[in-house]
């Protein structure tokens, strides 16, 4: 045999290998592609979180802040809206009180005046009579 023979043979047995190498070659640049765009996602991700932690710091200052206006809310509650309430109340209290026994009495008043004048009007008829 001679070597362009050789060479040809050879060649001819290196040609499924080539292809197959090809295919790998592909296969490999789908997944450096494919790689490529997961790191891309990733660093999109990324990204977001930086924004997302942002937001979190923002939130637990607002938070923060709500919990000392509660704070400010409670405190004015139970140290003037209460006492004032408390005022209020035992004013009005004592005020329906006072006006309950007033009407109580002025029924009495009225039983008496009515018994007044029955008594009066007895009388007056009795008197007539008499003179």
């Amino acid at each position: 045999m001679t070597d362009n023979e050789v060479i040809n043979a050879l060649s001819h047995m290196m040609e499924p290998v080539n292809s197959q190498f090809k295919t790998i070659e592909s296969s490999l640049n789908k997944i450096q592609n494919t790689i490529s765009n997961i790191e891309s996602d990733i660093k999109t991700m990324q990204g977001d979180i930086k924004t997302m932690q942002g937001d979190i710091t923002t939130m637990q200052g607002d938070i923060s802040d709500l919990k000392n206006r509660v704070k400010k809310i409670e405190l004015t509650q139970e140290n003037i809206i209460l006492p004032r309430l408390q005022n209020i109340e035992s004013c009005y209290t004592s005020t329906f009180d006072r006006y309950k026994k007033g009407i109580d009495e002025h029924e009495s008043m009225k039983q008496d005046i009515s018994v007044l004048k029955t008594v009066v009007t007895e009388h007056s008829l009795k008197l007539q009579r008499i003179s």
